[in-house]
């Protein structure tokens, strides 16, 4: 988290952390219990990602972008889908076919998503934003994923005002449950 740069260099940073992410969830054994951890990391990336992008960049791409709201609305879908899931996998256990399910399913969902904005949502944003406002967008992201939810919370608000006023207190009991409990802790 925090890596600094623009809207789209901080974000793009994002999705190749979850590439790897997956990757290491791949490459371990089925019942390895390394799996579960490496997944609620993995959840709780996606989360704060998708939760600092309802708050900044979608309204942004509203604002600026031609056609705007429905990218931000296709966007926002794609994210529920995914909160979706990832609120089943939290009852899954490596070894357990749904988990692998799961993971599949996430990744093939994640990577399509990740694909739209890299390709078409991320350049028509950039043609129409001054590098001071995708500047400006990084740092709201960044500060945005600090206080953001680390766990799905599918029934949550996910456009403004409401998901901003809601998020940092939910992030708040999140971070409460992850620190009582050491999940996400790495090595």
């Amino acid at each position: 988290m925090g890596h600094g740069g623009n809207v789209i260099q901080e974000l793009t940073t994002d999705h190749r952390e979850v590439d790897d992410l997956f990757a290491q969830i791949e490459a371990l054994p089925g019942a390895d219990e390394r799996r579960r951890e490496l997944a609620d990391r993995l959840t709780m990336e996606l989360i704060r990602h998708s939760v600092a992008e309802e708050e900044y960049l979608y309204p942004a791409v509203r604002r600026y972008v031609d056609g705007g709201d429905d990218l931000a609305d296709k966007e926002i879908a794609d994210h529920s889908e995914v909160e979706r899931m990832l609120k089943e996998l939290e009852d899954c256990r490596p070894g357990d076919g749904r988990f692998d399910t799961l993971i599949l399913r996430l990744k093939n969902a994640v990577a399509a998503h990740v694909s739209d904005e890299e390709n078409r949502l991320f350049p028509m944003l950039a043609d129409v934003c001054s590098a001071d406002a995708l500047t400006k967008l990084g740092e709201e992201v960044r500060s945005a994923k600090e206080h953001a939810p680390t766990r799905p919370h599918p029934s949550a608000p996910d456009t403004p005002p409401a998901n901003k006023l809601l998020a940092p207190g939910t992030g708040m009991v999140d971070r409460l449950r992850d620190m009582l409990t050491g999940r996400g802790k790495r090595d």
